[in-house]
Parts: structure tokens; sequence; C-alpha cells
């Protein structure tokens, strides 16, 4: 068994959707090589970042990101094997950029409560839109008022029981 940590930079932008691993970024690999009858077990994490937009309101954000991953190489044999020990060595940059790119959020936000953009205007929303006063259709309107009447109602009667 043998561990290895290194720090390489990453050969080429890696992600295809509004967040991606730039070209350059600093990846830490952490790796374990063990050898067992069938080849190389490969095991480790990848510590890097990912650059990106927020899918609801489009803000840059850049966050950490920490992937673990385990693959076996196995020696030449009759068989094609998807990660193969060639002369003695493994090449991992495919493993790191398959389990990098897989772990990429598929909808980044830049917090977990984003209000995103307002559909009207397309300005960006400071507040969650839960908290906003939306426009009510016109034909929803009479129930409103039973609701605003029932609520009212409803602390009424428990500061009555207080």
């Amino acid at each position: 068994m043998r561990e290895h940590s290194l720090t390489i930079p990453a050969p080429e932008r890696w992600g295809e959707g509004i967040v991606s691993v730039p070209q350059g970024e600093p990846l830490e690999l952490d790796v374990r090589l063990e050898s067992v009858h069938e080849g190389i077990l490969v095991s480790g994490t990848v510590d890097t970042r990912y650059e990106g937009v927020c899918g609801r309101c489009l803000r840059d954000i850049a966050e950490p990101l920490e992937v673990e991953f385990q693959e076996l190489f196995e020696y030449p044999g009759e068989e094609t094997a998807d990660f193969e020990v060639q002369d003695d060595h493994v090449d991992l940059e495919t493993l790191v950029r398959d389990a990098t790119v897989l772990a990429l959020p598929f909808q980044p936000v830049c917090q977990p409560d984003c209000p995103g953009l307002d559909p009207a205007t397309g300005e960006r929303l400071t507040e969650p839109a839960s908290a906003q006063q939306s426009p009510v259709d016109p034909r929803w309107a009479a129930l409103q008022n039973l609701t605003d009447h029932g609520a009212a109602h409803d602390a009424a009667r428990d500061t009555e029981e207080s």
C-alpha cells in the first residue's frame, strides 16, 4: 500500500453546466494505492473549488468541493476493463475528472433560501417570495378576505385564552 498527497492544477475546464472547475484551479489529491489480486485499488479524495452562477438569481458564486472516489485498475487480461494498469502505472486523470464533474451541483444556489429574480422586472429579490405580497387573482380575492378574517379571529381567540 502507498499513500500520496499532491496538488496539481486542473488541466482544463471540468464541467459543462452553469458551474465548473476552471482550468488551472488547484486540485488537492489524497490517494491510497493498494495492491489486490485483480490489480490496484485506488481510493482517495480531491478537494477543489467550483465557480459559476446561482441558478436562481444569476449571482456569481465560488464554492469548495470535496469528492471521494474509489476504483479498481485491473491488470491487463483477456477482458477489457474500464480502468487498466498500464506499464505498472495508473492514470488518475479520467477517474478524478469523472468523479469531480458528477459531484458538481445541478442547480447551484448562492444561499439555500435564495429568493431568485422578480418575474415581472427581472431584478434580484432581496427577501424570500413567501414574505412578499404577490398580486391576487381577482377571481380568488373573495377567498383572501376569508383567510384574513380567519387569521384575525384566531389571533383574537388566542389572546382571550391567555
